[in-house]
Order: structure tokens, then sequence, then C-alpha cells
């Protein structure tokens, strides 16, 4: 555990996320309005200095002719960000403490992959990153489905999923730089408790794709979600165990798919019939 000095620095806070204790600081008090907003989902101010993991951030001044200022991001004595955008820099500030959460929580099973809730059951959204899960997210939120995350499927010793609303990230057009977004904008509202799996989705996006997708078995599904586990090496065991509850309890589907808004019809009709067996046919209309 390190104590969060604030020697040298302008302020400095520390909070708590899913029993992770983080300290921030900061050379300028008035970044840390801005760090708020970075904070993970659900965060808690902590009264304690001492904390699991120390962050700093150093936000450059005003460009002078002849002189760059750099913002700079540390994670303990190593740096992780060095850019003249200080917008880069808080977006990878929120990167690294999403992260440091993931790997440090000690009661909950993070995964990479995006989820939403439909009529009290969740739908898992697997797939390799820049695979277009944030697309389909938008497309079954705008749909009516409730919004759990866009990054991790948090997940308990039982297998049911938990909230982590973070906010979306957005980009205007292939190419276009990404933007931060709260589901609210998007007019969709976000889960409150946790939900048993109805659905595992592993799937990217493929231009002109047809949705044909085929049944994993309880042990491919268990390495499909295992490879997606964050905290698989820390915590091994607990790891298989859940992640076999949630294949037992789900209906695993891989294949890759086309438009976002072709695969809406598909998977909520699937949660909405209740067929489990695996014989639904889940096909795009042409």
């Amino acid at each position: 555990m390190e104590k969060l000095n604030r020697l040298g620095w302008a302020a400095g806070f520390s909070f708590v996320s899913h029993g992770v204790r983080i300290g921030i600081r900061v050379n300028n008090p008035e970044a840390l309005e801005r760090v708020v907003v970075h904070l993970p989902p659900e965060s808690k101010r902590a009264a304690s200095p001492v904390v699991d993991e120390l962050c700093s951030l150093l936000v450059g001044g005003s460009a002078r002719p002849g002189v760059r200022r750099y913002s700079l991001l540390y994670w303990g004595a190593g740096r992780i960000a060095r850019t003249l955008d200080s917008d880069e820099a808080f977006q990878a500030l929120e990167a690294l403490l999403d992260l440091l959460v993931s790997m440090g929580a000690r009661r909950k099973l993070f995964v990479r992959a995006a989820v939403v809730g439909w009529r009290g059951r969740a739908v898992v959204i697997c797939g390799p990153p820049s695979s277009g899960k944030t697309t389909l997210v938008q497309a079954l939120v705008r749909a009516g489905a409730t919004y759990y995350s866009d990054q991790y499927a948090v997940f308990d010793a039982r297998g049911r999923v938990h909230p982590y609303p973070n906010r979306l990230t957005l980009r205007d057009g292939e190419g276009g730089q990404p933007r931060k977004c709260s589901v609210e904008m998007l007019g969709g509202r976000c889960g409150s408790k946790s939900l048993p799996v109805g659905l595992v989705v592993v799937t990217q996006y493929w231009p002109g794709a047809r949705w044909r997708p085929r049944v994993l078995s309880s042990g491919q599904a268990v390495l499909a979600l295992l490879g997606e586990t964050v905290q698989v090496r820390r915590r091994p065991k607990s790891a298989l165990a859940i992640c076999r509850r949630v294949a037992d309890s789900a209906t695993v589907f891989r294949g890759k798919r086309g438009e976002a808004e072709d695969m809406v019809l598909p998977l909520l009709t699937y949660l909405r019939s209740g067929d489990h067996d695996g014989r639904l046919v889940l096909t795009n209309k042409t």
C-alpha cells in the first residue's frame, strides 16, 4: 500500500470502488473538477490517505512559441501517457482507473464485455477491441434495453451481472475522434439491480455479414469468457467457477454480424421466446 503524499503536488484525494482504494494527485487544483468526471462508476470518496494504487497527473498549461507543455500521467513510478492534448491525458486517466478497479476488485469478477438488460435477464456482448460492442449496445438501448455497461460485465459469485454504467465511447463516422456520452444522452436508462445472464453473444462486426451463429458448448463458453476475464491469473479458481455458472445458466452464441440495427430483433426475440435449447435459428431478413 502507498500513502497519498501531497508533497510537491497542488491537490489530491483518494476514493474507493469495488474495494479498491486509489489515490489521485494533480499539479493544478482546477484539474480536480475534471478528474471527478472520469472516476469509475459508483466511486466513493475515501477518508484514509492510505491507498492500494496511486495515480499522478501533471496537466500541461498553454503552449508558448517554441515551448511544448506536455500532460503526463503516472501509475506509481511508471509513466502511462505523455501528450500535448490534455483531453487525451484525462481519457488515459479514465482508462487507467477502470483497469485498476477491474484488476483489484475483491468480490466481483470483471470480464471485458458490454451488457444490457431486457425483461429481467442480461445480454452480455463479448468481442475483441474495436469489434462494434458499443454500436450494438446503442442499438439495443434505443430499442428499449436497459444499459448496464459498455466496458465490463461485473459478475458476483452466483454468476449474476451487476451495473457498471460507464460513459459510452462514441465516434462520429469511421476514423472520427472518440467522445464520451452518457446513456441518458441517448435517451436510455441505466439498470440498478443485478440480473441473471440469459444470453452471451461472442461477435464482431463484419461488413455485409449475415448473422448465422452457432451455439457454443458449456466448455467452449467457459473458455470464451475466461479469455476476456481481467483477473484470470490472479483469481483462477474463482474466475473458473463464476464463468462456469454463467455458461451453465445462459446460451452462448458465436458468429460474425452485420449492421447493429439488424441484430436487435433477433437478440431480443430470442430472450422473449425463452427458447434456451439452441434450436432457435437467428438469421437476418434480406
